[in-house]
């Protein structure tokens, strides 16, 4: 008895296919950062809510880390989104810092405005991500 052997087709990586599992990667990244500047943006406007800056530094870690793996993709503008809005948040924070010093209430008044500005783009920025939808500056 004799049985036709065929040699298996030699594996190809479907375009598609990978496209989608790096899509599926980069939403899972995204979804951890968010979350973890979620938790953060939510404890500093919340009075006594204050979370460990360690959430922020970490989800900054990781968009720094892994902004390479979505260049070229919708996720690219996300990466740069999260990214700047530390950064400009860490800026405002650093430069009203003296008026906890001098005048509390327009410190407090102050950091409270940065911190819903900071929620505002982190929520705004999560809701285009999970429409796929690119946010630009």
């Amino acid at each position: 008895m004799t049985q036709d052997y065929q040699a298996p087709a030699p594996q190809t990586r479907d375009p598609d296919t990978a496209a989608f599992a790096k899509i599926q990667s980069l939403n899972t990244l995204s979804s951890i950062s968010y979350l973890l500047h979620l938790i953060v943006a939510v404890g500093a406007v919340i009075p006594g809510g204050q979370f460990s800056v360690a959430l922020l530094i970490a989800a900054l870690v990781l968009d720094m880390l892994k902004r390479g793996e979505a260049r070229g993709t919708w996720h690219e503008s996300h990466f740069r989104w999260r990214i700047r809005s530390v950064a400009i948040a860490a800026t405002l924070y650093c430069l009203t810092a003296p008026l906890w010093l001098l005048f509390f209430v327009p410190g407090w008044i102050a950091w409270t405005c940065i911190s819903i500005w900071f929620l505002w783009r982190i929520v705004t920025g999560f809701l285009a991500m999970s429409q796929a939808r690119v946010i630009s500056e």
